[in-house]
């Protein structure tokens, strides 16, 4: 595969991930409509096309994007989670905050839970803050595509996780499931926002795995 299959790949996830079925369109208030051919007799409804005003869901929707989402987020910057990102990319003095190397994932989790509620509720502030996030991963990533802050910050305390080289402890190590993470955080924030700067960061590490295990 090359980086435009690649491409191609994660802009399929991003259809999947925007509550589609059956090769309907997405619903993706500003990310590029898609159409795909119909497999299937039911068709969902876009999420952005559905407003809901009962006395159960809404003020549980209000609470998950005013109080619930918020508070991850402000917990992935008190946990250091956040700022293993910046550490790892020279932004920030310091060391991995953490005990597992899986905690990258719970900062993709975030991203894509704000960029759903984003879909349907544009937030300017919140946009901007994970905006802020996101360069902060950005800066993580090395050169060649790689994500993996404990890695990356030489986190000795943690090896017995993820071994002394690259893929050696796969079994364990969380440096795929990280990023699988990461890709559905990017489809979800490109399709709420239809900016690129997290999906290239997806890509550019998918096109690394693509070299790295090729497609057997």
């Amino acid at each position: 595969m090359n980086g435009i299959r690649i491409t191609a790949i994660l802009t399929i996830l991003a259809i999947a991930l925007g509550l589609t079925a059956g090769g309907c369109e997405t619903g993706a208030s500003r990310g590029k409509l898609v159409k795909l051919k119909k497999d299937y007799p039911i068709e969902s409804v876009p999420l952005t096309d559905v407003s809901l005003t009962d006395k159960f869901w809404k003020p549980r929707i209000e609470t998950n994007r005013k109080v619930t989402i918020p508070h991850i987020l402000k917990m992935c910057e008190k946990s250091g989670r956040i700022n293993n990102f910046a550490v790892a990319g020279g932004l920030a003095e310091g060391q991995f905050q953490g005990q597992y190397p899986f905690d990258d994932s719970d900062v993709y989790k975030s991203i894509e839970a704000a960029s759903y509620s984003l879909s349907a509720y544009p937030d300017p502030n919140m946009e901007k803050y994970l905006d802020g996030v996101i360069a902060k991963i950005a800066a993580a990533q090395e050169k060649d595509g790689y994500l993996y802050t404990a890695r990356t910050t030489q986190t000795k305390r943690l090896e017995s996780w993820f071994g002394k080289e690259r893929w050696s402890k796969l079994d364990g190590s969380h440096e795929l499931y990280n990023v699988g993470h990461l890709y559905e955080a990017a489809a979800a924030h490109y399709l709420a926002t239809g900016k690129h700067n997290l999906l290239d960061i997806a890509t550019k590490n998918a096109d690394m795995l693509d070299r790295t295990f090729g497609p057997n």
